[in-house]
């Protein structure tokens, strides 16, 4: 039905290979709008052949961050995206052998852009929330696995996010999320 616009992402100009922001199609009437999330025909047309395992979704309040996390022995490629609300989302390549290794890219998702963030497997994961409340949904290309999960700190000088902090929010962030360690200590990919 629909086609895809693919976008690669870039850092200081240089391509990080592996991540794009993926706009889908939107047929909206005055009824409201239809659009498709997924559709493994066009994602291949794109040349985007991953295979999604599972399907997660969270809901979160202003201020709320979560992240960066990744899977060490079981990496997950994810394709996000607001479902209500908006939220930054930011991928960080862990990958050792990247030319974009430590780079990072970040983006706005919202109910309103109806953009995707396709993050592939070897890069930490993140977002923060804006709006008042966020719901959050991605499909993964591996499941989850309990004990393999790891993390990079927000914050991280060396990587240096620009996280659009407004004045006065207050972060929310679990005790494992404000503990996780910087990019020179963490975990990483081949």
């Amino acid at each position: 039905m629909g086609k895809i616009k693919v976008t690669e992402c870039a850092c200081d100009g240089e391509k990080i290979e592996g991540l794009y922001v993926i706009e889908p199609t939107v047929f909206k009437d005055e009824r409201g709008y239809f659009m498709e999330t997924y559709n493994k025909n066009d994602f291949t047309e794109a040349g985007l052949s991953m295979d999604f395992v599972q399907d997660n979704q969270s809901c979160s309040v202003k201020g709320v961050l979560r992240g960066l996390h990744y899977q060490k022995e079981y990496p997950q490629g994810k394709l996000v995206r607001a479902i209500r609300g908006t939220v930054f989302d930011v991928a960080v390549d862990l990958r050792q052998s990247s030319e974009t290794y430590g780079k990072w890219y970040g983006v706005e998702l919202s109910e309103e852009n109806k953009k995707m963030f396709y993050i592939p497997e070897g890069f930490a994961h993140g977002f923060l929330v804006l709006s008042d409340i966020a719901e959050f949904a991605y499909k993964c290309t591996d499941f989850y696995h309990p004990g393999d999960e790891g993390g990079l700190i927000y914050n991280d000088s060396t990587i240096n996010v620009q996280w659009p902090i407004p004045e006065g929010m207050e972060l929310i962030m679990s005790e494992k999320d404000k503990k996780w360690g910087s990019l020179k200590d963490t975990f990483k990919f081949a």
